[in-house]
């Protein structure tokens, strides 16, 4: 085949006499992606924590704060306030999804 032919899978779509089905774009949600986040944060920032910490290394045995400990503590506080947005996002989500509910009221 001539690299210069034009390929006859090809269809110029505009020029196309069939109409297709109409695509509609809706937008998610309101705390949809506070949810996602939310829930990415808690089960990663454990696990971070505990990456660090074992990169760390157990400290020394006079040392008053373990850097091992340290580091999933922390990582724990961030995955629980990953929780928290993930709970504030769901009740937003629970809040649109039940607007008629709070209407008939």
């Amino acid at each position: 085949m001539n690299s210069a032919a034009p390929d006859p899978e090809i269809v110029d779509e505009a020029a196309s006499s069939e109409v297709g089905r109409p695509v509609v774009l809706e937008p998610t949600p309101p705390g949809t992606w506070r949810v996602l986040l939310g829930m990415a944060v808690a089960v990663l920032a454990p696990l971070f924590g505990f990456l660090v910490g074992g990169t760390l290394g157990a400290g020394t045995t006079g040392d008053s704060m373990d850097p091992m400990f340290l580091s999933l503590f922390i990582g724990i506080v961030i995955g629980g306030v990953g929780v928290l947005v993930a709970l504030s996002g769901g009740a937003r989500l629970w809040r649109h999804f039940h607007q008629q509910d709070r209407a008939e009221f």
